[in-house]
């Protein structure tokens, strides 16, 4: 049920993403790029700082965006308290879910490669796929960018303070590791593939967010 219901909604982004038309109620999108700095975001506010400056350049700066980070340690912050209460919808108009609940629900939310999309509606580098449908072996898979920081559970709370899952408060840029989600919801096996925790980066440095399948990209929400 959920792997039919996974691929329907892919089928639905493939048309929807064809338009090649600018939604004027875009609340989500994954970034279209890292900060370069690997895992060093500026903290909390740096990075809702880059959401607000690529949300603007994309048409939608009127709104207040936030990025969903977690925190660590005292004070932490959950990332799912930072983006407001939905729903959600992509750069094509596509809701990706209508509330919290349904957006941390593997089953319900509509998180894929076709509908993660950046803030001018370009999909992520994801995760190839054969004509099976089911991934690539590792070495043939090129140029994937699908791990988005978010340093949080699959509820969006964040780790207890201990082990390192948010590079410092993303604040690193060399020691630490870092959660990482999956845009397309996609892994080397068969099989969905969690878009807030898939697994933790190799490091901090932009070179090990980039060894591990990403680019230190993440999702921001606007929440109003």
């Amino acid at each position: 049920m959920k792997i039919s219901k996974f691929k329907l909604i892919m089928a639905a982004g493939i048309l929807i993403s064809s338009s090649g038309t600018m939604a004027q109620d875009m609340n989500f999108f994954a970034t279209s790029a890292g900060s370069g700095q690997g895992g060093n975001l500026g903290g909390l506010a740096g990075a809702d700082a880059r959401c607000q400056a690529l949300a603007y350049v994309a048409g939608a700066g009127d709104q207040t965006w936030k990025a969903y980070l977690s925190t660590q340690g005292m004070n932490a912050v959950n990332a799912r308290d930072r983006i407001g209460s939905g729903p959600w919808y992509n750069a094509n108009g596509t809701m990706i879910a209508s509330n919290l609940n349904e957006l941390h629900d593997e089953e319900e939310n509509m998180l894929n490669l076709r509908t993660a999309l950046d803030e001018h509606g370009n999909p992520v580098p994801y995760v190839g796929l054969g004509l099976d449908g089911n991934p690539l072996p590792r070495e043939l898979q090129t140029d994937v960018e699908h791990d988005m920081l978010t340093g949080s559970q699959a509820d969006g709370t964040a780790y207890p303070a201990g082990e390192d899952s948010t590079c410092n408060n993303w604040t690193s840029s060399d020691e630490g590791s870092a959660m990482v989600g999956h845009s397309d919801r996609l892994g080397l096996q068969p099989g969905l593939s969690p878009w807030a925790t898939s697994h933790p980066s190799a490091g901090c440095s932009q070179q090990a967010l980039i060894n591990t399948g990403g680019a230190g990209r993440y999702y921001c929400f606007a929440i109003d």
